[in-house]
């Protein structure tokens, strides 16, 4: 790695929405885009251009002359695409949730994590300055290294291990994803009485902003707070779907048991 950060030379492994959004803010704070590599030659060249910098579609002619290898694909592809790539002596980074930091160790002597806690789509820019951006590093000079890459684009950089990351994603895919699925649960269920999804918006809006001044579990509110089954029995009278009536009613479950663990007294039984 360059002693200036600024002329840091940048190969993107992957094009999809998190290397779409991640490459132009590092090209925004100095850093020298060379190639950007995808098994998709659109996706490959959209991103190339927008960075300005070549592109290939084939592993065998990924340059091996860079300073750092971004590696941004599904979790899956990671392992199988890692020996396929020429050995270079360029710093290697993945940026998954859930994979451990050593799977990059039989193919690089110089490796890491940037993992930014974001969800990322390609026609929305991110501001990376609010992003929290978890580093791992495979010792502490390339910790050293990633803390400065990472500390360009974020104002807020965390060293983890890839055991507490793996608790970070899982914690961001209930926060995240599965809170975007119950947004689109409750878009089906207002377009079946011919709704408009724009009408829960801002409860969204408030439900979210609530939780930056409160903890989640005291925001809380609903029928099943106090188990009011009258209510929740008709409600999933309402319901078709078989898998969203399991939904409600284990998800009701839960809220309930959160509200009693909040409200009982801790024993002092011995």
């Amino acid at each position: 790695m360059k002693r200036s950060i600024e002329d840091t030379s940048v190969v993107f492994i992957g094009a999809g929405n998190l290397a779409s959004n991640l490459a132009p803010a590092l090209k925004q704070q100095g850093f020298e885009p060379v190639q950007v590599y995808s098994r998709s030659k659109e996706s490959a060249s959209v991103l190339a251009a927008r960075i300005g910098c070549g592109f290939t579609t084939r592993t065998e002619d990924i340059v091996s002359g860079a300073d750092l290898y971004v590696f941004a694909v599904r979790d899956d592809v990671l392992p199988r695409l890692l020996p396929c790539v020429p050995p270079n002596k360029g710093l290697w980074i993945h940026t998954a949730g859930s994979l451990d930091m050593h799977v990059l160790a039989p193919y690089s002597r110089r490796y890491g994590v940037i993992y930014p806690l974001q969800t990322f789509s390609k026609n929305r820019e991110t501001d990376f300055s609010v992003v929290p951006v978890f580093i791992e590093g495979c010792n502490s000079e390339e910790e050293k290294v990633l803390a400065g890459i990472a500390g360009r684009i974020s104002k807020r950089v965390i060293p983890v291990s890839s055991e507490t990351r793996r608790h970070i994603h899982l914690a961001a895919v209930f926060a995240c994803n599965f809170t975007n699925y119950m947004y689109a649960a409750a878009n089906k269920i207002l377009s079946e009485r011919h709704l408009p999804f724009d009408i829960l918006r801002p409860l969204i809006d408030e439900t979210a902003a609530k939780v930056h001044r409160l903890d989640p579990a005291e925001a809380q509110t609903g029928p099943a707070v106090r188990y009011d089954e009258q209510v929740m029995n008709r409600q999933m009278e309402l319901l078709t779907d078989p898998l969203l009536k399991t939904l409600y009613a284990e998800i009701s479950r839960g809220i309930f048991m959160q509200s009693r663990e909040k409200t009982t007294p801790p024993s002092h039984e011995q």
